[in-house]
């Protein structure tokens, strides 16, 4: 288990809550979002603040990262 603060109030407060399984960033994070995409089919969401709509089968995939290149520092 891991210990997470959450903003709560408009970003006021905190509170700690512990967490078995922390999938909101990563690889598993994409995974899930596609699935979540998948089987929204044709419902709508909010953009904007909440002034526009769009079909969540319109949204574009995710872009994969960029390797990182390394490159030589010259003293």
């Amino acid at each position: 288990m891991v210990k997470v603060k959450i903003r709560t109030g408009r970003g006021t407060g905190t509170i700690e809550v512990d967490v078995e399984d922390l999938k909101f960033s990563g690889e598993e994070f994409k995974k899930i979002q596609a699935e979540r995409k998948k089987a929204g089919g044709s419902r709508t969401v909010s953009t904007g603040r909440g002034t526009g709509r769009r079909k969540l089968s319109d949204t574009p995939e995710p872009k994969s990262r960029p390797t990182a290149k390394r490159t030589k520092h010259i003293r």
